[in-house]
């Protein structure tokens, strides 16, 4: 009979597979960000399961995406209490999403000043008019 059992992955490999450092993924476990207390070999060595793996990946993007701390502890928590706090969970996702689709307008407003400056730049240079553009002022005589 095939063994099913999940094969334990040491932090060495979780952080391989996330791309996370260890510290990182000390420093989530830390913050009580993940599902489960992760259990220990006989050595104290932390073994995760692949269940682990994408809820740090999942984490992960939350992390990278500006979503606090505090509130992916509040995820988690609710994720750890098990069924029935869906409508929470969903309320606190569309929240994190419409703060990140308004950073993502304010960085496009960003990016459009600075590409209107990359295309006048390139026709200055190319015109052969870049000279003196936007060159601090002469002192004053005085």
């Amino acid at each position: 009979m095939a063994d099913d059992a999940p094969t334990p992955l040491p932090i060495g490999k979780v952080a391989e597979l996330t791309g996370m450092s260890v510290h990182a993924l000390r420093f989530y476990e830390r913050e009580g960000l993940l599902l489960r207390d992760i259990p220990r070999s006989a050595g104290g060595q932390r073994l995760y399961d692949r269940a682990d793996v994408e809820w740090l990946l999942l984490c992960d993007r939350l992390r990278a995406s500006g979503m606090p701390i505090a509130t992916m502890r509040r995820f988690a928590a609710l994720v750890r209490s098990g069924p029935g706090n869906e409508p929470d969970r969903l309320a606190l996702l569309r929240e994190h999403e419409r703060s990140l689709r308004a950073r993502i307008d304010d960085l496009t407003a960003c990016l459009d000043v600075v590409h209107a400056k990359v295309v006048t730049y390139e026709q200055h240079l190319r015109d052969g008019t870049a000279a003196g553009l936007w060159s601090p002022p002469a002192p004053a005589a005085g």
